[in-house]
């Protein structure tokens, strides 16, 4: 059995406000319309009934003497039963049976006196208390009628009744009138109600257009320009104090955000100039303990380890501040160099350099049989494939293997790639192709707790992919790799489950023409 359909329900404030306007108003009518018609039917009714009483029971006595009433003897037999309305009825009952019965259908009541009446409408005129007090009957023949019952001189029962045919015809058109006005008040008011909301919120119309448009901006980082404030009415108001709250929030957001900016601003400005201030003195200590390392003499072997672990500290510290420099200057949105670079031989020495490195993995290719060529900087495009290379052999362990896949895909293809995988970096603008480069392994995978800030800098975690690793990078790795990739207008994602780890990185193809 299907569940019935419900109702559609107004959604905005002002459908619910116009809704609620004309479902108060369709009350209000049907509760005047109703008391009108019910105060009309009984005071019709009212009236009828004493004009019942003004029959009285000359009519149905007269029947049994063919319109004359009994004791009428001055030459007028029909003077009474004349002056009798249109559509009165009469009847004489004995021993509840109808002896004699008749309708004044015009004004000679001689004329008129015969009805046919069928068995109900006989039971229903026996039924009738002859309590002297008006009723209503339901004759087939004659349709309602307002009837009296009086106990007669002779043991019978006299019964007079009028048409309620003119108060039911005069209530109907009270109905059909209301109705018909009630209905053209209800749809004007409807109209009139939904002008008039629309008008009265206005402002509040304005209010969530500018509230829709600091939705739309992004306020991750950079600087952010909020959009003019909405436009503020009577404080005394509902709207006016919603607008002018609203208003006073977007000036603390762009106060918290212009502050937020200028300590970036200058966090990056810091980093890059300690940075490159960094590069002299740890470049000078490495040669220092390279120089001493070269000393002819006998030195003992204490100072030689100690000298070469200066000398291996300083080569990591002069690469972790390469790094930073170089994720300093990617913040501060300096270009890159652009010119058409060749991934298919990138991924061929990175892999080439990879296997050299860890021989106790298995590395293996999957290329086109097209070059892959991009716009890009080839130096960082290397050093994106030397991480991701590089992380796998670091935090899996030996005899595990790393695929390396390259291929190419059509716009359409590539944003719905995109848009599957799980990870985090920005929407590569893929107008003419993207060039899709994965870099999958089967080791352990990446723990589910360190997914989310996987490309976030400092973020190590080869103590949980791989137990038996020891010392490693700064984790800077993935990050330069996320850094360097939306630089070029591309996206780096990770799919991670046990036994499958999927860095994927994708890159438009572009124009290459020209360097």
């Amino acid at each position: 059995m299907r569940p019935a359909r419900r109702l559609p329900r107004p959604r905005t404030l002002r459908a619910r406000l116009t809704f609620g306007l004309v479902v108060l108003l369709a009350v209000s009518c049907a509760a005047v319309g109703l008391a009108a018609v019910v105060e009309l039917n009984g005071f019709l009714t009212q009236r009828l009934d004493e004009q019942l009483a003004q029959v009285g029971t000359r009519f149905p006595e007269s029947l049994e003497h063919k319109g004359a009433l009994p004791d009428d003897h001055d030459g007028d037999e029909h003077g009474d039963t004349r002056r009798l309305a249109t559509g009165t009825f009469g009847a004489r009952l004995l021993d509840g049976r109808v002896t004699h019965k008749g309708l004044i259908r015009s004004g000679d009541p001689s004329a008129d006196l015969d009805v046919d009446l069928s068995a109900a409408d006989r039971a229903r005129l026996a039924g009738v208390p002859a309590d002297g007090r008006p009723h209503t009957v339901d004759l087939s023949a004659l349709g309602d009628y307002r009837v009296v019952a009086s106990a007669g001189r002779d043991r019978d029962v006299l019964i007079a009744g009028l048409p309620l045919e003119p108060v039911e015809a005069t209530v109907h058109r009270l109905e059909l009138v209301a109705g018909v006005v009630f209905g053209l008040a209800l749809v004007v008011t409807g109209v009139a109600g939904a002008l008039w909301v629309r008008w009265s919120l206005r402002p509040l119309s304005r209010v969530a257009d500018t509230a829709t448009r600091v939705s739309e901006l992004p306020l991750a980082s950079g600087v952010v320009a909020l959009p003019a404030r909405a436009p503020e009415t009577d404080p005394r108001g509902e709207v006016g104090r919603v607008a002018g709250a609203f208003n006073r929030m977007l000036g603390h957001v762009e106060d918290a955000l212009t502050k937020r900016h200028a300590s970036e601003e200058r966090l990056r400005s810091f980093a890059a100039d300690a940075s490159h201030e960094l590069r002299t003195p740890v470049a000078s200590v490495r040669g220092h303990a390279e120089l001493a390392l070269l000393h002819p003499g006998p030195v003992p072997a204490e100072v030689t380890r100690a000298l070469e672990r200066i000398a291996a500290e300083s080569s990591r510290m002069g690469e972790m501040v390469d790094d930073l420099l170089l994720l300093a200057r990617l913040d501060a949105g300096r270009p890159l160099e652009r010119g058409p670079v060749d991934l298919t031989r990138l991924v061929l020495d990175a892999v080439t350099d990879a296997r050299a490195a860890g021989p106790g993995h298995r590395w293996t290719l999957d290329l086109p049989e097209e070059p892959v060529t991009v716009p890009g900087d080839t130096h960082r495009l290397h050093q994106v494939l030397a991480n991701l290379l590089a992380n796998a052999r670091l935090h899996t362990p030996a005899g595990t293997k790393v695929t390396v896949t390259l291929e190419t895909e059509a716009a359409a293809a590539a944003s719905g790639a995109a848009g599957e995988a799980s990870g985090t970096g920005t929407t590569a603008r893929t107008g003419a192709g993207t060039a899709r480069l994965s870099v999958h392994d089967d080791g352990p995978g990446v723990p589910e707790d360190l997914r989310p800030g996987v490309f976030e800098r400092f973020t190590r975690a080869e103590h949980r992919r791989r137990p038996d690793a020891s010392g490693g990078g700064a984790g800077l790795g993935l990050s330069i790799v996320a850094a360097v990739v939306e630089a070029h207008g591309g996206r780096v994602v990770l799919d991670s489950r046990p036994g499958a780890t999927t860095f994927t990185v994708l890159l438009p193809l572009g124009d290459v023409s020209s360097g």
